[in-house]
């Protein structure tokens, strides 16, 4: 069985952190660059990464039941950053808080809250 903690965004298996950490804009392309190359990330992949951050996440169920907590509302285009800025904690902790709170996208149940059902 395939932990949580790897099942994330689709068909192939990527750690939850690393589709967070290189879908971010904060970093400077070189640190991305780098980053993805460690993990063995294309660059492609990347940019399909990021455009499910802004295309597919903020109609996601989990998105759409959740998005009110967050008052002001994170800029949808600044995402995921946007919204790892609103989980309290230093950098860990708060990468901590939003990987659980996209748990519901990852593995059967993303599945589920594609579909909207």
């Amino acid at each position: 069985m395939t932990a949580v903690s790897v099942r994330f965004l689709g068909r192939r298996v990527h750690l939850a952190l690393a589709v967070v950490l290189l879908s971010e804009r904060g970093p400077t392309p070189a640190v991305a660059m780098r980053l993805a190359q460690q993990l063995a990330v294309s660059p492609r992949t990347v940019a399909r990464w990021r455009q499910w951050w802004r295309d597919s996440f903020p109609v996601t169920a989990l998105w759409q039941t959740m998005c009110g907590r967050f008052m002001p509302p994170p800029d949808m285009t600044l995402l995921p950053g946007a919204l790892l800025a609103r989980f309290a904690g230093d950098g860990d902790a708060a990468m901590k808080r939003l990987l659980m709170f996209l748990t519901p996208l990852t593995g059967s149940a993303a599945i589920t809250l594609r579909a909207g059902r």
